[in-house]
């Protein structure tokens, strides 16, 4: 799972000893304590990789165009957590891994599931969300139960998602699509007959939209955890990870999540 754009930027891996060293006023701040490079000294900001079409995740308030979403929401907390700003740089799906190598920003957060295939080329923190997938199909076809069913038929997914592997895997034709909203899109047309996707994606789309057009037919088997995604080697994974360690153990991260879902989708 993943969507106004605001030079590359490391923290020291040494975490740790920013919980040792304070301000003069005891509170913790990591460009006073040295954790943090000299770049994020000046800077004091990090830059995101998101697309911002992908609800609940990542997208705009109808209301106010404003990016949000619960991984706006994490990400956002754990620069603060850092005591850093965050910039957004809104990138579809199937580019938004070359950005991340270009350096076009320092950390993408969408959903990013951790797959075999992207360990061996990034750099993952540790999951802050735990999902299913959903395989979801129009309301009259009672041709799909499950993954077994999706043989030889066609599914609407972003190329490179995970979901596009494990569609493919099941047998079903791929037809590549920027997102979410563009495959369920495709489906209602009848142009598709099913897409699959992060079940809690496909919960709050039906909840917030109340289409009932769509269904979730069935589910796969295999549980995903999602997580931020980085470059190879990068310094900014020990410390976005102790802001994670530091969020789920004050309930800040099982509120947020609690904000979004109704449920801790967290762990």
């Amino acid at each position: 799972m993943r969507s106004t754009a605001r030079t590359t930027l490391a923290l020291s891996a040494a975490v740790l000893a920013l919980s040792a060293c304070g301000s003069s006023d005891g509170s913790s701040d990591p460009s006073a304590a040295g954790g943090v490079s000299e770049s994020v000294q000046e800077d004091g900001v990090l830059r995101v990789g998101t697309e911002g079409t992908y609800s609940p995740f990542s997208f705009h308030d109808p209301a106010t165009n404003e990016l949000t979403g619960y991984d706006v929401d994490v990400i956002t907390a754990v620069a603060d957590e850092l005591g850093l700003e965050v910039e957004f740089a809104e990138v579809p799906w199937d580019a938004i891994f070359a950005g991340l190598e270009a350096g076009r920003y320092d950390v993408v957060a969408n959903q990013v599931s951790i797959t075999p295939e992207r360990l061996e080329t990034y750099d993952f923190s540790t999951p802050y969300t735990v999902s299913t997938g959903a395989i979801v199909t129009r309301a009259d076809d009672s041709s799909v139960t499950s993954l077994e069913d999706v043989s030889g038929k066609t599914t609407a997914q972003s190329a490179t998602s995970n979901w596009a592997e494990i569609a493919t895997g099941a047998g079903a034709r791929v037809e590549a699509v920027e997102g979410f909203t563009q495959a369920i899109t495709l489906l209602q047309q009848g142009r598709v007959d099913l897409t699959i996707n992060d079940d809690l994606a496909v919960l709050n789309y039906l909840e917030t939209t109340g289409d009932t057009t769509v269904k979730i037919a069935g589910e796969t088997d295999d549980q995903t955890q999602q997580a931020f995604a980085f470059t190879r080697d990068s310094a900014l994974v020990d410390d976005v990870d102790q802001a994670l360690t530091d969020l789920r153990a004050d309930g800040r991260l099982a509120e947020i999540s609690q904000e979004w879902f109704g449920a801790d989708v967290t762990q």
